[in-house]
């Protein structure tokens, strides 16, 4: 099961990689910047959380609406970096801010579905969210104490591009009050891929010798 379960994870990441090739490619032939697109991303990213915390006036429509913004804002996010190298604009510094604004985006939107929580009262819910907030930081942390240790870090069951799947579905299945489940999945891929990661990088470190 385990290994059906990673042959799934990679036939996804491959057919990602695959899309977002052909948009870069596509992208490199216009005039807009990677920094513009990450610009755009983040900003459609925080617009959501705003659209979707409004969910009280009309469900199906603020949540739907928001997660199309979201889902559009985190690919934005996710092909600025690939956009820098492949029209050779890449930057130590754009690096910092697009992963930086990679966290930004998702923070706004855990933040939005916790004050949903908050305001209908449920608090297991709302714990969960704060949980998966910080497990998502932690992912990303991991990756790059790892990388910064010179051993690999991108390991594990659910990165960036997962973690935007089960958010966005959660939004649009939260008429039909499916949200929460959607943030307890979150929890489980964020945690547990913080677990692998640390896994990982223990066996690499005895593979060294350290």
């Amino acid at each position: 099961m385990a290994g059906g379960a990673a042959r799934l994870q990679r036939a996804y990441i491959d057919g990602v990689r695959r899309a977002a090739a052909n948009s870069v490619d596509g992208l490199a032939r216009t005039r807009i910047s990677p920094n513009a697109l990450t610009a755009m991303g983040v900003s459609l990213c925080i617009l959501a959380s705003v659209v979707v915390y409004f969910e009280y006036r009309n469900e199906i429509l603020f949540f739907w609406l928001g997660a199309a913004l979201f889902i559009v804002g985190s690919i934005l996010d996710i092909l600025d970096g690939a956009l820098a190298r492949r029209s050779d604009r890449a930057t130590a510094f754009g690096a910092f801010v697009d992963s930086t604004t990679d966290r930004l985006g998702e923070a706004f939107m855990l933040g939005s579905i916790a004050l949903i929580f908050m305001r209908d009262g449920e608090e297991f819910a709302l714990v969960a969210a704060f949980a998966a907030l910080t497990g998502s930081f932690l992912v990303s942390y991991t990756r790059a104490k790892a990388e910064a240790l010179g051993l690999r870090g991108d390991v594990g069951l659910g990165s960036r591009a997962e973690r935007v799947v089960v958010i966005a579905a959660g939004l649009i299945l939260a008429p039909w009050g499916l949200l929460p489940w959607a943030i307890y999945a979150l929890n489980v891929t964020a945690w547990t891929t913080v677990a692998q990661r640390a896994l990982s990088v223990r066996s690499q470190l005895r593979e060294r010798g350290q």
